[in-house]
């Protein structure tokens, strides 16, 4: 995997953390969850660079829909985990559609 792609999938990864900090600092709130709003702003800006960066070498249509999809799927995974959302077998199905998707991305984009 080139370094693009790996910067990538760390951006990727960021965007489910920051999607998680939304709720885990009950929407920035500064005042009575300082360190959860902290951690949730500092994973939004480092994503957004490194999404920036490996937009640098990919396509960005590609770069985004990978970026957002890591993101999505991640953050779908992570409520069913951590915040008791529901675990439906249709809502399984199409986020492991959506990793289809993501896999099937970086295999039909070429090198970076």
């Amino acid at each position: 995997m080139s370094t693009a792609w790996m910067v990538l999938v760390v951006a990727g990864l960021l965007e489910v953390g920051w999607a998680l900090g939304l709720k885990w600092s009950d929407g920035f709130d500064f005042r009575g969850k300082p360190l959860a709003t902290g951690v949730t702003v500092v994973a939004l800006v480092a994503s957004f660079v490194l999404l920036a960066q490996a937009s640098k070498s990919l396509p960005i249509g590609t770069a985004y829909a990978v970026w957002t999809g890591i993101g999505a799927a991640g953050a779908a995974l992570g409520g069913m985990l951590l915040f008791g959302e529901p675990v439906a077998p249709l809502r399984v199905l199409f986020l492991t559609m959506l990793v289809v998707a993501i896999v099937g991305l970086k295999f039909s984009s070429g090198p970076a």
